[in-house]
């Protein structure tokens, strides 16, 4: 599973092991997927992009 850094852990997930660097790079691209999401659902507003991701998507 994909998550963010703002996402809430998951409770079966151990918060005490750093992550890899092949995870890194997915939440890095899935962060970056995010942002550009947002660019795209604020243009072409005046209003700048909000950082704001929600931790789970509706269904």
């Amino acid at each position: 599973m994909i998550r963010d850094r703002k996402d809430p852990p998951d409770p079966s997930e151990d918060r005490d092991q750093p992550e890899s660097g092949h995870e890194r790079k997915q939440r890095k691209e899935h962060e970056s997927r995010n942002q550009d999401e947002a660019l795209e659902e604020t243009f072409p507003a005046s209003d700048p992009v909000s950082p704001f991701v929600p931790a789970k998507a509706p269904d």
